[in-house]
Protein backbone atom coordinates (compact mmCIF):
# COMPACT_ATOMS: atom_id res chain seq x y z
CA UNK A 1 0.00 0.00 0.00
CA UNK A 2 1.60 3.61 -0.92
CA UNK A 3 1.83 5.91 1.44
CA UNK A 4 0.59 9.48 0.95
CA UNK A 5 2.69 12.13 0.69
CA UNK A 6 1.92 14.72 3.76
CA UNK A 7 0.60 17.21 1.19
CA UNK A 8 -1.85 14.73 -0.21
CA UNK A 9 -2.50 13.60 3.11
CA UNK A 10 -3.51 17.09 4.38
CA UNK A 11 -5.40 18.03 0.74
CA UNK A 12 -7.26 14.45 1.72
CA UNK A 13 -7.91 15.41 5.12
CA UNK A 14 -9.23 18.70 4.02
CA UNK A 15 -11.82 17.20 1.48
CA UNK A 16 -13.13 14.95 4.45
CA UNK A 17 -13.67 18.38 6.19
CA UNK A 18 -15.67 19.64 3.45
CA UNK A 19 -17.42 16.86 2.21
CA UNK A 20 -20.93 18.04 3.08
CA UNK A 21 -20.61 21.03 0.61
CA UNK A 22 -19.28 18.28 -2.52
CA UNK A 23 -17.63 15.79 -3.87
CA UNK A 24 -13.48 16.21 -3.47
CA UNK A 25 -11.66 17.96 -6.26
CA UNK A 26 -8.76 16.44 -8.48
CA UNK A 27 -5.73 18.32 -6.90
CA UNK A 28 -3.22 16.43 -9.59
CA UNK A 29 0.27 14.64 -7.69
CA UNK A 30 1.56 16.06 -4.34
CA UNK A 31 4.85 14.54 -4.18
CA UNK A 32 7.57 15.34 -1.53
CA UNK A 33 8.70 15.38 1.83
CA UNK A 34 7.74 17.20 4.76
CA UNK A 35 11.45 18.38 5.22
CA UNK A 36 10.97 19.56 1.73
CA UNK A 37 8.28 21.26 1.99
CA UNK A 38 9.81 22.66 5.47
CA UNK A 39 12.77 23.78 3.69
CA UNK A 40 11.07 25.37 0.35
CA UNK A 41 9.08 27.24 2.68
CA UNK A 42 11.50 29.24 4.37
CA UNK A 43 9.90 28.63 7.79
CA UNK A 44 13.39 26.64 8.64
CA UNK A 45 15.57 29.84 8.90
CA UNK A 46 13.47 31.23 11.36
CA UNK A 47 13.50 28.81 13.43
CA UNK A 48 16.02 28.32 16.19
CA UNK A 49 18.21 30.30 17.95
CA UNK A 50 20.11 33.61 16.14
CA UNK A 51 23.73 31.97 16.98
CA UNK A 52 22.43 28.13 16.09
CA UNK A 53 21.46 26.22 13.00
CA UNK A 54 18.11 26.41 11.28
CA UNK A 55 15.54 23.50 13.33
CA UNK A 56 12.15 21.97 11.98
CA UNK A 57 9.53 21.53 15.11
CA UNK A 58 6.80 18.51 14.55
CA UNK A 59 4.83 17.40 12.12
CA UNK A 60 4.01 18.75 8.77
CA UNK A 61 2.95 22.21 8.84
CA UNK A 62 4.37 23.56 5.75
CA UNK A 63 2.84 20.42 4.14
CA UNK A 64 -0.24 21.24 5.05
CA UNK A 65 -0.24 24.79 3.46
CA UNK A 66 0.58 23.08 0.09
CA UNK A 67 -2.35 20.55 0.10
CA UNK A 68 -4.87 23.08 1.28
CA UNK A 69 -3.38 25.54 -1.27
CA UNK A 70 -3.67 22.87 -4.21
CA UNK A 71 -7.31 22.15 -3.05
CA UNK A 72 -7.37 25.71 -3.28
CA UNK A 73 -6.31 26.33 -6.68
CA UNK A 74 -8.56 22.99 -7.86
CA UNK A 75 -11.95 24.90 -7.54
CA UNK A 76 -13.17 27.34 -9.68
CA UNK A 77 -14.14 30.38 -8.42
CA UNK A 78 -14.94 32.18 -11.26
CA UNK A 79 -16.57 30.30 -14.32
CA UNK A 80 -14.04 31.53 -17.30
CA UNK A 81 -11.08 32.49 -17.77
CA UNK A 82 -7.02 30.94 -17.39
CA UNK A 83 -6.38 29.10 -14.14
CA UNK A 84 -5.33 31.29 -12.02
CA UNK A 85 -1.80 30.75 -9.90
CA UNK A 86 -1.59 31.09 -5.95
CA UNK A 87 1.64 31.34 -4.29
CA UNK A 88 3.15 28.33 -2.74
CA UNK A 89 4.58 27.14 0.96
CA UNK A 90 6.72 30.43 0.57
CA UNK A 91 3.75 32.73 2.10
CA UNK A 92 5.31 31.10 5.24
CA UNK A 93 8.45 33.15 5.64
CA UNK A 94 6.64 36.51 3.61
CA UNK A 95 6.13 38.11 6.65
CA UNK A 96 9.20 37.92 8.14
CA UNK A 97 11.14 38.59 5.20
CA UNK A 98 9.01 41.84 4.46
CA UNK A 99 10.26 42.85 7.59
CA UNK A 100 13.97 41.63 7.49
CA UNK A 101 12.99 39.55 11.03
CA UNK A 102 15.55 36.91 11.66
CA UNK A 103 15.20 33.29 14.34
CA UNK A 104 15.25 34.41 17.80
CA UNK A 105 14.66 31.28 20.03
CA UNK A 106 13.88 31.41 22.82
CA UNK A 107 11.32 34.88 21.76
CA UNK A 108 9.21 34.13 18.97
CA UNK A 109 10.86 35.73 15.63
CA UNK A 110 8.92 38.77 15.96
CA UNK A 111 9.72 38.94 19.89
CA UNK A 112 6.40 39.32 21.47
CA UNK A 113 5.90 35.29 22.55
CA UNK A 114 7.66 33.63 25.33
CA UNK A 115 7.53 30.69 26.88
CA UNK A 116 7.51 30.44 30.98
CA UNK A 117 7.69 27.36 33.15
CA UNK A 118 4.60 27.28 36.15
CA UNK A 119 4.87 24.23 38.58
CA UNK A 120 3.82 21.58 36.34
CA UNK A 121 4.58 22.33 33.26
CA UNK A 122 5.02 25.24 30.41
CA UNK A 123 2.98 27.89 29.05
CA UNK A 124 3.20 30.83 26.67
CA UNK A 125 1.89 33.98 26.07
CA UNK A 126 2.08 36.64 23.59
CA UNK A 127 2.33 40.65 24.67
CA UNK A 128 2.07 42.28 21.26
CA UNK A 129 -0.87 44.57 21.92
CA UNK A 130 -0.63 47.37 24.39
CA UNK A 131 -3.59 46.64 26.26
CA UNK A 132 -1.77 43.13 27.14
CA UNK A 133 0.75 45.29 28.98
CA UNK A 134 -1.46 46.98 30.69
CA UNK A 135 -3.09 44.16 32.11
CA UNK A 136 0.14 42.72 33.36
CA UNK A 137 -0.19 44.39 37.03
CA UNK A 138 -3.89 42.15 37.18
CA UNK A 139 -2.42 39.08 35.78
CA UNK A 140 0.94 38.62 38.27
CA UNK A 141 -1.18 40.84 40.91
CA UNK A 142 2.07 43.65 41.19
CA UNK A 143 3.68 46.36 39.80
CA UNK A 144 5.38 45.99 36.82
CA UNK A 145 8.35 46.82 35.74
CA UNK A 146 11.67 46.10 33.68
CA UNK A 147 11.59 42.48 31.78
CA UNK A 148 8.01 41.74 31.84
CA UNK A 149 8.38 38.21 30.79
CA UNK A 150 10.60 37.62 33.62
CA UNK A 151 7.54 38.79 36.02
CA UNK A 152 5.64 36.82 34.19
CA UNK A 153 7.61 33.65 34.85
CA UNK A 154 8.21 34.57 38.73
CA UNK A 155 4.24 34.76 38.89
CA UNK A 156 3.70 31.76 36.78
CA UNK A 157 6.63 29.47 38.46
CA UNK A 158 4.24 29.40 41.61
CA UNK A 159 1.21 28.22 39.99
CA UNK A 160 -0.28 25.37 38.50
CA UNK A 161 -0.81 25.58 34.37
CA UNK A 162 -4.41 25.35 34.47
CA UNK A 163 -4.32 27.70 36.64
CA UNK A 164 -2.46 30.32 34.99
CA UNK A 165 -3.99 29.25 31.52
CA UNK A 166 -7.46 30.36 33.56
CA UNK A 167 -6.18 33.69 34.69
CA UNK A 168 -4.86 34.25 30.93
CA UNK A 169 -8.72 33.66 29.98
CA UNK A 170 -10.51 35.77 32.16
CA UNK A 171 -8.02 38.45 31.22
CA UNK A 172 -8.51 38.12 27.71
CA UNK A 173 -4.81 37.58 27.24
CA UNK A 174 -3.31 35.68 24.40
CA UNK A 175 -1.81 32.27 26.00
CA UNK A 176 -2.26 29.09 26.98
CA UNK A 177 -0.74 25.79 27.89
CA UNK A 178 2.05 24.19 26.02
CA UNK A 179 2.27 20.42 25.69
CA UNK A 180 4.97 18.33 26.04
CA UNK A 181 4.57 17.01 22.68
CA UNK A 182 1.32 17.50 20.26
CA UNK A 183 -2.01 16.05 21.20
CA UNK A 184 -4.72 14.71 19.30
CA UNK A 185 -7.12 17.71 17.99
CA UNK A 186 -10.47 18.39 19.69
CA UNK A 187 -12.36 19.22 16.67
CA UNK A 188 -11.56 19.62 12.49
CA UNK A 189 -9.75 22.13 11.79
CA UNK A 190 -12.23 23.81 9.24
CA UNK A 191 -16.19 22.74 10.79
CA UNK A 192 -18.72 23.40 7.78
CA UNK A 193 -22.78 23.59 8.48
CA UNK A 194 -24.00 23.50 4.94
CA UNK A 195 -26.21 26.30 3.75
CA UNK A 196 -28.66 26.06 0.97
CA UNK A 197 -27.54 26.21 -3.15
CA UNK A 198 -26.97 29.27 -4.40
CA UNK A 199 -27.16 29.86 -8.18
CA UNK A 200 -27.62 33.84 -8.07
CA UNK A 201 -23.86 34.12 -7.34
CA UNK A 202 -22.49 37.40 -8.39
CA UNK A 203 -19.51 37.00 -11.04
CA UNK A 204 -16.96 37.77 -10.13
CA UNK A 205 -18.01 36.44 -6.56
CA UNK A 206 -17.82 39.77 -3.98
CA UNK A 207 -15.69 38.91 -0.42
CA UNK A 208 -16.51 41.41 1.98
CA UNK A 209 -13.52 41.22 4.81
CA UNK A 210 -13.62 42.30 8.15
CA UNK A 211 -10.50 40.68 9.29
CA UNK A 212 -7.40 41.81 10.47
CA UNK A 213 -3.52 41.25 10.90
CA UNK A 214 -2.47 37.99 8.79
CA UNK A 215 -4.73 35.08 9.06
CA UNK A 216 -7.90 36.37 7.70
CA UNK A 217 -6.36 39.32 5.11
CA UNK A 218 -4.37 36.19 3.83
CA UNK A 219 -7.38 34.23 3.09
CA UNK A 220 -8.80 37.32 1.36
CA UNK A 221 -5.73 37.63 -0.87
CA UNK A 222 -6.12 33.74 -1.89
CA UNK A 223 -9.14 34.48 -3.06
CA UNK A 224 -8.86 37.46 -4.50
CA UNK A 225 -6.20 35.45 -6.39
CA UNK A 226 -8.64 33.02 -7.57
CA UNK A 227 -10.65 35.63 -9.01
CA UNK A 228 -12.65 37.39 -6.57
CA UNK A 229 -13.70 41.14 -5.69
CA UNK A 230 -12.52 41.78 -2.68
CA UNK A 231 -13.68 44.84 -0.68
CA UNK A 232 -11.82 45.59 2.53
CA UNK A 233 -14.22 46.84 5.64
CA UNK A 234 -12.36 49.07 8.43
CA UNK A 235 -13.67 50.54 11.54
CA UNK A 236 -13.11 54.32 11.66
CA UNK A 237 -11.90 54.17 15.26
CA UNK A 238 -10.20 50.85 15.51
CA UNK A 239 -7.98 50.07 11.69
CA UNK A 240 -6.54 47.09 11.33
CA UNK A 241 -3.55 46.75 13.32
CA UNK A 242 -1.28 45.58 10.76
CA UNK A 243 -1.22 49.09 9.15
CA UNK A 244 1.38 49.82 11.93
CA UNK A 245 3.74 46.74 10.61
CA UNK A 246 5.71 46.40 7.73
CA UNK A 247 4.01 48.32 4.84
CA UNK A 248 5.13 45.87 2.16
CA UNK A 249 4.13 43.21 3.51
CA UNK A 250 0.33 44.92 4.24
CA UNK A 251 0.62 45.94 0.97
CA UNK A 252 1.11 42.69 -0.63
CA UNK A 253 -1.83 41.21 1.18
CA UNK A 254 -4.21 43.78 0.38
CA UNK A 255 -3.13 44.80 -3.28
CA UNK A 256 -6.15 44.86 -5.70
CA UNK A 257 -8.45 45.27 -3.12
CA UNK A 258 -11.35 47.79 -2.53
CA UNK A 259 -11.22 49.26 1.38
CA UNK A 260 -14.23 50.98 2.97
CA UNK A 261 -14.17 52.85 6.06
CA UNK A 262 -17.15 52.65 8.76
CA UNK A 263 -18.69 54.49 11.71
CA UNK A 264 -19.08 51.27 13.53
CA UNK A 265 -20.86 53.26 16.09
CA UNK A 266 -23.27 55.16 14.31
CA UNK A 267 -26.56 54.01 13.18
CA UNK A 268 -25.61 54.90 9.39
CA UNK A 269 -22.60 53.10 9.90
CA UNK A 270 -24.00 49.84 11.19
CA UNK A 271 -26.80 50.20 8.01
CA UNK A 272 -23.88 50.65 5.62
CA UNK A 273 -22.70 47.27 6.78
CA UNK A 274 -25.75 45.61 6.54
CA UNK A 275 -25.70 46.61 3.34
CA UNK A 276 -22.39 45.38 2.35
CA UNK A 277 -23.00 42.01 3.96
CA UNK A 278 -26.37 41.33 2.26
CA UNK A 279 -24.87 41.65 -1.18
CA UNK A 280 -21.64 39.91 -0.13
CA UNK A 281 -21.24 36.25 -1.29
CA UNK A 282 -18.55 35.85 1.15
CA UNK A 283 -18.06 37.31 4.66
CA UNK A 284 -14.74 36.69 6.59
CA UNK A 285 -15.34 38.08 9.79
CA UNK A 286 -12.70 37.25 13.01
CA UNK A 287 -14.88 38.34 15.71
CA UNK A 288 -16.70 37.48 18.95
CA UNK A 289 -20.31 36.35 17.46
CA UNK A 290 -21.87 38.49 20.06
CA UNK A 291 -19.41 41.58 18.59
CA UNK A 292 -20.80 41.12 15.66
CA UNK A 293 -24.80 40.63 16.82
CA UNK A 294 -24.62 44.10 18.19
CA UNK A 295 -23.57 45.61 14.70
CA UNK A 296 -26.96 43.65 13.18
CA UNK A 297 -24.85 40.61 11.21
CA UNK A 298 -26.25 37.46 12.05
CA UNK A 299 -24.27 34.42 10.23
CA UNK A 300 -27.37 32.28 10.22
CA UNK A 301 -29.17 34.52 8.66
CA UNK A 302 -26.72 35.14 5.21
CA UNK A 303 -26.07 31.28 5.54
CA UNK A 304 -30.03 30.80 5.19
CA UNK A 305 -29.66 32.88 1.61
CA UNK A 306 -27.10 30.94 0.35
CA UNK A 307 -23.92 33.19 1.52
CA UNK A 308 -20.47 31.49 2.74
CA UNK A 309 -19.55 33.07 6.48
CA UNK A 310 -16.32 32.45 7.13
CA UNK A 311 -15.54 32.82 10.96
CA UNK A 312 -11.54 31.94 12.01
CA UNK A 313 -10.80 32.35 15.71
CA UNK A 314 -8.31 31.15 18.02
CA UNK A 315 -9.94 28.07 19.55
CA UNK A 316 -13.38 28.29 16.87
CA UNK A 317 -16.81 29.64 17.20
CA UNK A 318 -17.30 27.43 20.32
CA UNK A 319 -14.96 28.96 22.34
CA UNK A 320 -15.45 32.88 22.00
CA UNK A 321 -13.65 34.12 24.51
CA UNK A 322 -10.37 32.65 24.04
CA UNK A 323 -8.28 34.95 22.40
CA UNK A 324 -4.49 33.61 20.80
CA UNK A 325 -2.54 34.97 17.84
CA UNK A 326 -0.57 32.90 15.55
CA UNK A 327 2.45 31.92 18.11
CA UNK A 328 0.59 31.46 21.10
CA UNK A 329 -1.77 29.42 19.19
CA UNK A 330 1.53 27.16 17.74
CA UNK A 331 2.69 26.92 20.70
CA UNK A 332 -0.71 25.83 22.22
CA UNK A 333 -0.98 22.95 19.71
CA UNK A 334 2.56 21.90 20.08
CA UNK A 335 3.83 23.65 17.05
CA UNK A 336 6.85 23.98 18.99
CA UNK A 337 11.25 23.33 19.34
CA UNK A 338 12.00 22.48 23.15
CA UNK A 339 15.19 24.22 23.71
CA UNK A 340 17.20 24.83 26.60
CA UNK A 341 15.50 27.79 27.81
CA UNK A 342 11.72 26.17 26.98
CA UNK A 343 9.60 25.33 24.23
CA UNK A 344 9.67 28.02 20.92
CA UNK A 345 7.15 27.99 18.37
CA UNK A 346 8.48 27.47 14.97
CA UNK A 347 8.40 29.61 11.81
CA UNK A 348 6.62 32.89 12.29
CA UNK A 349 3.84 32.89 13.66
CA UNK A 350 2.81 30.02 11.67
CA UNK A 351 -0.91 29.51 13.39
CA UNK A 352 -1.58 32.58 11.17
CA UNK A 353 -1.08 31.13 7.70
CA UNK A 354 -2.40 27.58 8.14
CA UNK A 355 -5.63 29.16 9.30
CA UNK A 356 -5.74 31.68 6.55
CA UNK A 357 -4.86 29.35 3.89
CA UNK A 358 -7.46 26.52 4.92
CA UNK A 359 -10.03 29.12 5.31
CA UNK A 360 -9.59 30.03 1.92
CA UNK A 361 -9.34 26.48 0.42
CA UNK A 362 -13.16 25.71 2.50
CA UNK A 363 -14.55 29.42 0.99
CA UNK A 364 -13.39 28.69 -2.51
CA UNK A 365 -14.74 25.14 -2.79
CA UNK A 366 -17.77 26.30 -1.55
CA UNK A 367 -18.17 29.21 -3.76
CA UNK A 368 -17.31 25.89 -6.85
CA UNK A 369 -20.07 24.10 -5.78
CA UNK A 370 -22.18 27.16 -4.97
CA UNK A 371 -23.29 26.52 -1.65
CA UNK A 372 -24.02 28.60 1.19
CA UNK A 373 -21.76 27.29 4.46
CA UNK A 374 -20.74 28.61 7.32
CA UNK A 375 -17.10 28.09 7.81
CA UNK A 376 -15.72 27.82 11.22
CA UNK A 377 -11.45 27.79 11.12
CA UNK A 378 -10.05 26.87 14.36
CA UNK A 379 -6.88 28.10 14.40
CA UNK A 380 -5.58 25.98 17.06
CA UNK A 381 -7.31 22.84 15.60
CA UNK A 382 -5.47 23.83 12.03
CA UNK A 383 -2.17 23.55 13.83
CA UNK A 384 -2.93 20.73 16.13
CA UNK A 385 -3.93 18.74 13.01
CA UNK A 386 -0.35 20.34 11.00
CA UNK A 387 1.82 19.00 14.07
CA UNK A 388 0.35 15.44 14.00
CA UNK A 389 0.70 15.36 9.93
Amino acid sequence: MTVPSPARAAADRLHRELSALGEPLPVGPLPGSAEDDWRASGADELTGYADGPPESGPGAPASAVRGALAVAASCRVVGSGPVPRLPGVELLSQRARSAGLRRNAPFSVGGHFRSVRAQDGWVGLSLARPSDLELLPALVEAEVSGAPFRQVADWAGQRAVADVVDRFVLLGLPGGAIPPEPGTPLRPGVRVDEGPARVDRSTPPVVVDFTALWAGPLCAHLLSGLGARVVKVESTTRPDGARRGTPAFFTALHAGHESVRVDFDSEPGRMRLRELVDHADVILEASRPRALARLGLDAAAQVARGAVWVSITAHGRDQPDRIGFGDDVAATAGLVVHGPEGPYPVGDAIADPLAGVHAAAAAAFALHHRRGALIDVSMVDVARWAALS
